[in-house]
C-alpha cells in the first residue's frame, strides 16, 4: 500500500511530536515509529532542558558553558542559535501543558510563574527547567496528547522504517545509488503486526528516530535506541559526522535486575557525592569542579576507580540531604530504587556508567536540513553542531526542541515555493527470491557480538590496537549480515541488527580517523 502526505516524521521523540505540530496547520502529517508513540528516549529523559531564566544568568554564561564541554568543536553560531531560543521553546511547551516546577515558599505554594531551576555538571549556574525528576516523560506526554488530538496528524505505531526512497536508480532490494543531487521522497515501512511493507511518500521527510545507544552492551537508552535514522540516512548518501563522540552516563544504577535504568545527574547537582567501595570521595582526584564536572571527565574517573580497585561500581551517596528534600525533589528515582531495596535516603546508590547520547550523527545546517534534498534530521539523529565533541548535560532536549521549530519554519517555506516535480513511479517493495528464517538465532548472537565488541573495544577509553580489532571484526560481522539480509524476508529484528552493524562501523571508523584525545574520544 502506498501512503501520501504533506510532512512524513519518522520517530516519535520529543523532537519529531513538536516537529509534527508546527507544521499540521500547514498540510498533512504521517508519524511512523517503530513501538508505541510514546516509547522513546525523550520519556526516559530525567533531568530537564537548560535554558536562561535566572537574573544571574546570561546566554553569554551558557553559549560559554557549551562550548566549554563540546572541546573547541562546537559550531558557535549554532550553539547561540540553541540557546537563545531556550526561553521561548520552554513557555511553547508550557502553553502545550507541560507543568514544570515552580519556585515554592516556605508552605510549599508556588511563587507565581517562577521556575524552580536546578544545576547539573558543567553548568556555571541553576539553569535546568525540570518536571520533578521526569522531565522528558512529562514533555512527551504533553506533546502524544496534543498530536492525537490533530485532525492532520495521523500515527503508524509498531511501524519500522526500512530504507529511504531516494530519486535513484534501484539495484536490488534495499541498495540504491546516490547523487550529490538526490531527493527523498519517502521510506519504505514494515508494519510489525501483519508483517507487510507499505511506501510513505511525502514533500518532506524528518528523520527524528533518536540515538543508538544499544549499539553498546551496556546503555542508558531503551530498546528502540538502535541508530536507524543515521543508517538509513547514510544508506541513501547522506553526510555523517562526529560518531566518534559517544557520550558515556556516569551514573547509570548498577543491579543485576535493572535494565537500562538512569540515575539522574541532577542528584550530583543537588549534592550527591560519588564514592568508592571503600567509602572514600574520589572526584577531587580527577578535577577542581568535582562532581560538578562535564560527563566527559565523571565518567573516565569513575573508569579509572573500577579499574585501579577491580570493584563493580562505585556509589552515588546523598544520604547526607534530608529525607524529605531527596523524596520531593527525586520521587520516581526514589520509588525506582526502593525497588531494589535501595532507600536513596539512607544508604549510597551503586553506579557505573553506560552508552547514553550520540553527540554526532546526519551533518545538517541551521535548519536541519541534510545533503539530500526534502530530507531533514532533527534530535539526536543529527549532528548539528551544537554539542562538539561532548555535550553538556540537559542542552538534548533543547536542541531538539531547537531544531523542530527552525526545521519545520524551513520545510513550510520551501513546500510553499516547491516547483513541481516531475511525475514518478515509485517501485513497490520487493522481497522476491527470498524465504522465511530459519536461523533466528543469527540476528541474536550477532546483535549480542556487535554490542560486545563495541563495549569491550570501542568504550569509554580507547586505544588504536582496539580500534583496529574492531574494525577487522565489524567487516566479516557486515559481511555475514548482508547474506543473510538478502536471502530471507524482513524482520523487525534484522532491520535493526543491519542498522546497529552499520552504525558500529561508523563509530569505529570516525574513531580511527581521529588522531587526536579530545571530549569524549580518549
Amino acid at each position: 500500500m502506498e501512503y501520501q502526505s504533506d510532512f512524513l516524521v519518522i520517530g516519535s521523540g520529543v523532537a519529531g511530536l513538536m516537529f509534527a505540530l508546527k507544521v499540521a496547520d500547514f498540510g498533512t502529517v504521517h508519524i511512523v515509529t517503530k513501538r508505541d508513540v510514546q516509547e522513546s528516549n525523550t520519556a526516559y529523559a530525567q533531568g530537564g532542558i537548560a535554558a536562561v531564566f535566572s537574573s544571574i544568568d546570561s546566554f553569554d554564561l551558557h553559549i560559554s558553558d557549551t562550548l566549554v564541554s563540546g572541546d573547541g568543536i562546537c559550531n558557535e553560531n549554532v550553539v547561540e542559535m540553541v540557546v537563545k531560543n531556550a526561553p521561548e521553546r520552554i513557555r511553547e511547551l508550557i502553553n502545550l501543558g507541560v507543568h514544570f516546577n515552580q519556585e515554592t515558599n516556605d508552605s510549599g505554594e508556588a511563587i507565581g510563574l517562577h521556575l524552580d531551576l536546578s544545576r547539573e555538571g558543567g553548568h556555571s549556574r541553576n539553569r535546568i527547567v525540570h518536571a520533578a525528576d521526569m522531565t522528558g516523560l512529562a514533555v512527551e506526554k504533553a506533546l502524544i496528547h496534543q498530536v492525537k488530538n490533530h485532525k492532520n496528524i495521523k500515527v503508524f505505531e509498531h511501524h519500522i522504517s526500512i530504507d529511504l526512497i531516494t530519486r535513484s536508480i534501484r539495484l536490488k532490494r534495499g541498495m540504491v545509488v546516490t547523487t550529490h543531487e538526490d531527493y527523498c521522497y519517502g521510506a519504505y515501512v514494515l508494519d510489525k503486526q501483519s508483517k507487510t511493507t507499505h511506501t510513505f511518500c511525502a514533500k518532506n521527510i524528518v528523520l527524528a528516530t533518536g540515538g543508538s545507544g544499544k549499539v553498546y552492551a551496556y546503555t542508558s537508552n531503551p530498546d528502540v535506541a538502535t541508530g536507524d535514522g543515521i543508517a538509513m540516512a547514510y544508506r541513501a548518501g547522506a553526510t555523517v559526522a562526529d560518531l566518534e563522540f559517544v557520550q558515556f552516563h556516569p551514573t547509570c544504577l548498577y543491579h543485576p535486575d535493572a535494565k537500562n535504568f538512569l540515575i539522574s545527574e541532577a542528584v550530583r547537582g543537588e549534592g550527591g557525592i560519588l564514592i568508592n567501595a571503600g567509602g572514600t570521595p574520589f572526584m577531587a582526584n580527577y578535577s577542581p569542579l568535582k562532581e560538578l564536572a562535564c560527563r566527559d571527565v565523571v565518567a573516565r574517573a569513575i573508569d579509572a576507580e573500577l579499574k585501579k580497585r577491580g570493584d563493580d561500581s562505585v556509589f552515588l551517596d546523598i544520604s547526607h540531604k534530608s529525607p524529605d528534600f531527596v523524596k520531593a525533589r527525586f520521587p520516581n528515582l526514589y520509588e525506582k530504587c526502593l525497588e531494589f531495596n535501595i532507600d536513596m535516603t539512607k544508604e549510597p546508590i551503586p553506579v557505573v556508567p553506560a552508552a547514553h547520547y550520540m553527540c554526532g550523527g546526519v551533518v545538517t545546517d541551521i535548519y536541519g536540513r541534510t545533503n539530500i534534498q526534502r530530507l531533514f534530521a532533527i534530535g539526536e539523529t543529527a549532528c548539528t553542531g551544537l554539542h562538539g565533541a561532548n555535550r553538556l548535560a540537559s542542552n538534548s532536549l533543547l536542541e531538539a526542541l531547537a531544531y523542530a521549530h527552525q526545521a519545520a519554519q524551513k520545510s513550510i517555506e520551501e513546500m510553499e515555493n516547491l516547483a513541481p516535480e516531475p511525475s514518478i513511479q515509485i517501485p513497490p517493495w520487493d522481497d522476491s527470491g527470498t524465504t522465511d528464517s530459519d536461523e533466528v538465532i543469527m540476528v541474536s548472537h550477532t546483535w549480542n557480538e556487535i554490542r560486545m565488541l563495541m563495549w569491550n573495544y570501542v568504550g569509554i577509553v580507547r586505544s588504536d590496537k582496539r580500534l583496529a580489532r574492531a574494525n577487522r571484526r565489524i567487516e566479516i560481522i557486515q559481511n555475514e549480515i548482508n547474506e543473510y539480509y538478502w536471502n530471507f524476508k524482513i524482520t523487525p529484528d534484522l532491520v535493526e541488527l543491519r542498522n546497529i552493524a552499520i552504525v558500529a562501523e561508523l563509530i569505529i571508523r570516525c574513531a580511527m580517523h581521529r588522531k587526536e584525545s579530545r571530549g569524549l574520544q580518549i
